[in-house]
Order: structure tokens, then sequence, then C-alpha cells
């Protein structure tokens, strides 16, 4: 699937592959998968590459944290050839007792993302080995969504991604998906 194609889709879903030292995402959208992310577990210092194919030879794009080992990190969100896209960030503060990012790009400026629930979110930090399902609802500062990401109840992680601003780009919103897993512990 081509950029075009992929900005106009409104649901995508990111699908977690069970590997021993890397952590391996999915990313599909309109039936057909569009992307793969390999992520490194205990790196020092985060990335993400996102690719075309299995074989991991044609990077698409990724996101890659601006310093070492952060619990506030900004990750720069970047085409495979370094050109900015956009970049996201976890407000360590906030977190403490409901997770929330934040995410910005050119011409969108600053949106904020936090679990849904109160309850679930604190559900979560006290029995955190169970696969608890979670809602994140991303919007401007006015209040006006951008996109939601709701993790599945499931073993495996499993994330339905819906677009509610068309100007996102789409591979901020698949980099933000990927690190809402990949960096959440953090």
């Amino acid at each position: 699937m081509d950029f075009a194609a992929l900005q106009s889709q409104q649901h995508l879903e990111v699908r977690q592959r069970i590997t021993f030292m890397v952590n391996r995402y999915e990313i599909w959208a309109g039936g057909q998968r569009v992307a793969l992310a390999q992520q490194k577990r205990m790196a020092f210092k985060e990335q993400v590459t996102l690719y075309a194919d299995e074989q991991r030879t044609l990077p698409l794009f990724g996101f890659k944290a601006r310093s070492v080992v952060d619990l506030g990190a900004t990750y720069d969100v970047t085409t495979a050839d370094g050109n900015p896209i956009g970049w996201f960030r976890k407000d360590f503060g906030q977190s403490l007792l409901r997770t929330t990012w934040h995410i910005g790009q050119p011409g969108l400026g600053e949106c904020s993302g936090q679990e849904r629930s109160m309850p679930v979110a604190i559900l979560r930090r006290v029995l955190d080995s169970f696969p608890w399902p979670y809602h994140f609802d991303f919007s401007t500062a006015d209040g006006r969504p951008v996109m939601s990401v709701e993790r599945r109840l499931g073993l495996r992680d499993h994330y339905d991604v819906t677009v509610h601003d068309p100007a996102i780009d789409r591979r901020l919103v698949c980099a933000m998906a990927v690190g809402l897993d990949a960096l959440q512990a953090r």
C-alpha cells in the first residue's frame, strides 16, 4: 500500500508477534499488511523501524528517542531518509495515575491522549500481569478528537486504531500505536 492509500485509511490494526529477543508488530489497513515493526528489547536508546517487507530491507519510517533511557523521552518520527513527520512523548507526571501521551505534527499542533478509564488505569497498575484492555483517546487542545487506540482483551497484544482527523499523518498514528505497546511500561 502506498502512502496516499495509507493516508486515506480511517481504521488500522496493530498486532504483536511473539518472538524471543525482539518485539515485532504488524500494521494492517484495508485488509492488508502495510508495515512491519521491530524493536530490540533492553536497548539503551529506543529505536523502532517500520518496514514494507518481511525481510526488513525496505524501511518506510520509524521513531527514535532523542535521549538515552529517559522516562519522559521524546520520540521523533521520521521517514526512511530522515525527514521529520512528527513526534510523541509520554507525560511521566500525569501518567502516574492515568497514562498520558502527547503527539505533535507540523500543521496539526500538539495533541494529548489519555487512558479513557481511570478504574482500568488503576487496575493495570495493581494487577500488571493481567493483559487488561485499555482505550486511549487523543484530541487537540480545544477537544477535537484526533485518534483513538483500543487494546483488545487477549493473550497477544492487538490494537484497533481509529483516525478521527484526516489531517494527521498515518505514519505518526502507526508509530504512536506501536509506541503505546513497546514503550508503555517505561
